[in-house]
């Protein structure tokens, strides 16, 4: 059995990733620089579903990289996906990272009316200053929350990375938050998650 497998050095494994995801879509691309998303999607997730089901409104992605490099900031609803987001390439655009779903007055206040702390996190998110690319990569509640603040002016980000996962109303926040004006970048459907909001803004954080 060892015979069959392939020797790779550490620093080359991701990039002998890429290449065979290359393969495996068969010469299929995208503009970049939704192709690097596409890519690092699978990559993080071995799910070539990603090449089928991620949606960009009209120059997401491009705007996202735009904004990243101008300092925007990431708010995201899970400390999984702020764990897997390179903040110190963010950093180094200026921006940072923002989770705030461990703070007790989120869990307080979330008990208090009776919702998520997702949902609450994004009040949070409202209050902050500069910038905005919000990635929710768990919670349905957290898109629906920031559709109405969007309505009410309460806060415009310059992108939504829309990637909960999971069975209840993630269609349907999904296919909301889609309608919110604002750009988006959402893989349809059921699947998504922390790993693969982390992945979208590491593809954008990584364009030269």
């Amino acid at each position: 059995m060892l015979e069959r497998i392939e020797l790779v050095k550490p620093a080359d494994i991701e990039a002998r990733s890429m290449e065979i995801i290359r393969q495996e879509l068969q010469g299929e691309t995208w503009p970049e620089p939704e192709f690097s998303i596409v890519k690092r999607c699978i990559h993080t997730s071995a799910d070539f579903d990603y090449a089928r089901n991620l949606c960009f409104s009209k120059d997401a992605a491009k705007i996202g990289v735009e904004a990243l490099k101008r300092g925007a900031s990431i708010v995201t609803d899970t400390r999984m996906a702020a764990s897997g987001i390179n903040k110190k390439r963010l950093a180094e655009y200026g921006g940072e990272v923002h989770c705030f779903m461990d703070a007790p007055e989120v869990a307080e206040e979330a008990a208090r009316k009776g919702c998520t702390r997702a949902a609450v996190c994004m009040d949070r998110a409202a209050g902050l200053s500069g910038e905005l690319v919000i990635a929710v990569g768990n919670a349905p509640t957290a898109l629906i929350r920031l559709f109405e603040l969007i309505q009410e002016g309460s806060i415009r980000p310059v992108l939504i990375i829309g990637a909960p996962v999971g069975f209840v109303n993630v269609v349907e926040a999904k296919e909301l938050i889609m309608t919110a004006g604002v750009p988006y970048i959402v893989p349809k459907g059921r699947k998504g998650g922390s790993n693969i909001a982390a992945a979208v803004c590491n593809a954008m954080l990584y364009q030269k």
